[in-house]
């Protein structure tokens, strides 16, 4: 079998059927509720009636996330784990990924061989969870000596064929513990755009690593139509947060430049059943940005399941 015919293989199986959806599931990321329990934000979320999340081990009695980084799992024992997952059932909310984020480009192999360690490591705690999906991009690296080369690290040759190794070496990982890693793209980064995601899965190869669509990170090199379009059978998550064109920084939904009529319209078109997880809000806004989120649903005339 070509490599053609290989990925043609694989997309097919990946590409469901796509019925008529007019419910979008609605969740909310954990990553900036540093000011809660999870007890605390289990009551919150359910007063919202907030059904699903990706949680970030950021909570005051699990801060054990570091963006781009490893940290220190010491104390997130099986029990503690089965604890933390029961405090959010017990709310009635479902977790539908665990936050990892480590930087799978690191030029060190050593590094890089780390980095795959620990998101086992973090797949092992997602089992006793009873989550399967894990959530990454593939992060940034600054080089501590000045720069041989003016292309930026993220688009030097050797480091995409690298990329493509760790990728790899991460889909055996993820199945071996019967996972699915989802990577997000960012327009500042390796996985710059729709297409470079969708080659970049497409030669890693795995029904294991899929993407991770937001919306507001590729705004300023995509259309809505052409993320989608491109990333299709790919999608196995959706970030909905918002961006100003030209801006670097992130902002939370309703904030920003992006069409979220047309975004909720499209999600449900091309990526049904997949949640919405609203990002980049906190204790203090994360209501603003779910009621920007639904309005949204609403005015599309779709409803929320």
């Amino acid at each position: 079998m070509t490599r053609r015919s290989s990925v043609a293989a694989l997309t097919a199986s990946l590409a469901l059927a796509q019925p008529k959806q007019t419910k979008i599931p609605i969740g909310v990321a954990t990553t900036d509720f540093r000011d809660q329990s999870n007890q605390s934000l289990a009551a919150d979320l359910k007063s919202q009636n907030v059904r699903r999340i990706q949680l970030f081990f950021t909570q005051t009695d699990s801060n054990y996330w570091k963006y781009g980084a490893r940290n220190e799992l010491k104390g997130l024992t099986p029990a503690r784990a089965r604890e933390i997952a029961a405090t959010y059932k017990s709310a009635g909310i479902t977790i539908d990924a665990l936050g990892v984020y480590a930087t799978l480009i690191h030029p060190d192999p050593a590094e890089r061989k780390a980095h795959i360690a620990y998101f086992d490591a973090m797949m092992k705690i997602g089992a006793h969870m009873g989550v399967h999906t894990f959530l990454s991009e593939m992060g940034h690296y600054v080089s501590p000596t000045p720069a041989t080369t003016n292309v930026h690290h993220d688009w030097q040759d050797d480091v995409w064929t690298t990329a493509i190794a760790t990728g790899k070496e991460l889909a055996q990982v993820a199945a071996a513990n019967g996972a699915t890693v989802l990577l997000e793209p960012i327009y500042r980064s390796l996985l710059a755009s729709a297409k470079r995601t969708r080659t970049y899965l497409e030669e890693v190869g795995s029904k294991n690593v899929r993407a991770q669509l937001d919306p507001a990170n590729l705004l300023e090199v995509n259309d809505l139509e052409e993320m989608f379009t491109q990333l299709k059978p790919w999608i196995g998550g959706i970030h909905a947060k918002d961006r100003k064109l030209h801006v670097t920084k992130g902002v939370a939904a309703g904030q920003g430049d992006l069409d979220y009529k047309r975004f909720v319209t499209l999600a449900a078109q091309h990526a049904p059943g997949i949640p919405l997880t609203v990002e980049y809000a906190g204790t203090d806004t994360y209501r603003q940005a779910l009621a920007h989120l639904r309005a949204a649903v609403r005015s599309a005339n779709l409803t929320e399941s």
